[in-house]
């Protein structure tokens, strides 16, 4: 099978595209024939070297994989066999085949393709738990989004809305904002300017917001918090800006708002039953058409790299997502 490898920590560029042996499933494992793999900015960490925890070498980058299954290991499920599924790995989706838990593998759809279904589980399910388990959104609130225009943020836009909130999306070009507006967005603000919370004061009616969902952090976190209306909620995310941000916790006092750890991995490794509702309710919400999860663009295997190249330089707009079939 055709896969690509990380041979050394460094810049994506140096991933070689390479021939492997097909995997063979373990007792309760599943191979996975590869359609689509979905790649985001902490898989560009992890092949860069610069993620909190290291990932052995070699390796096959890629942790979102949905395909069709192909072979079962003992004691997988044999209803399992020839169905489409998703699922995470810590490694190894840039590859044909995988092999995986079968308990981990969750149905897709049929409407869901294999694109859509490669880049949802994580992002959507990290912005359903925190709206709804982290942050209490109720039907009317006003949410702002940072980095509006990545993978996270369009989730975030999307499961906002199909809860009912107003949303509105910071992010640092016209052709980001832009995306964020057609994704779902009511508004867009450029948080580049160094008096972009001026620019919340007619969107909100001079309220400022309920809710901040701040997968960003950096410098940006601090001007989200105070914009803030009383009793809100920073719900933190991530930190795509590379710095951990101190925040004054005068500004939680003074607003009696909430800072919030919304670290969906965590809670499922401690719950893992907790996941079983959120994947319900989600893969219900997309085959009614109240979500929408494909992806901005999807790429050949070959470009990968690439790909991940974008996301370490956050220079990509939504859930980039890799095919291998044409």
């Amino acid at each position: 099978m055709k896969a690509i490898r990380c041979l050394d920590y460094g810049a994506p560029s140096a991933l070689v595209l390479d021939e492997m042996d097909d995997p063979s499933p373990r007792a309760g494992e599943v191979v996975i024939e590869t359609e689509a793999a979905g790649l985001g900015y902490v898989d560009a960490l992890l092949v860069a070297g610069r993620y909190q925890v290291k990932t052995p070498l070699p390796f096959v980058p890629g942790s979102e994989v949905a395909g069709r299954v192909m072979a079962l290991g003992e004691g997988a499920p044999e209803a399992l066999m020839g169905k489409r599924v998703m699922a995470l790995s810590p490694r190894g989706a840039l590859a044909g085949k995988i092999a995986l838990p079968a308990m981990g593998c969750v149905p897709v759809p049929d409407a869901m393709s294999a694109e859509a279904a490669a880049g949802f589980i994580v992002s959507y399910c990290t912005a359903l738990y925190g709206f709804e388990d982290c942050g209490k959104l109720q039907s009317g609130e006003t949410v702002l989004v940072l980095g509006a225009a990545g993978g996270v943020g369009m989730a975030a836009i999307d499961i906002a809305k199909a809860m009912g909130a107003k949303v509105i999306a910071a992010a640092s070009t016209e052709e980001k904002r832009e995306a964020a507006k057609k994704a779902g967005a009511d508004f867009a603000i450029d948080y580049t300017k160094e008096d972009w919370r001026k620019d919340l004061e007619p969107l909100t009616g001079r309220r400022d917001v309920d809710l901040v969902y701040d997968p960003v952090g950096g410098d940006l976190s601090e001007t989200a918090l105070r914009c803030l209306a009383p009793g809100g909620r920073h719900l933190v995310v991530g930190f795509a800006a590379g710095e951990i941000p101190r925040i004054p916790l005068n500004l939680a006092l003074l607003k009696r708002c909430s800072i919030v750890g919304v670290d969906w991995g965590g809670h499922i490794r401690a719950n893992p039953a907790a996941n079983i509702p959120l994947l319900k309710t989600l893969t219900a919400w997309a085959s009614e058409g109240k979500i929408h999860p494909e992806p901005a663009a999807s790429y050949p295997l070959e470009e990968a790299p690439a790909v991940l190249q974008r996301l370490l330089d956050r220079d990509s707009i939504g859930k980039p997502v890799i095919r291998f079939r044409a």
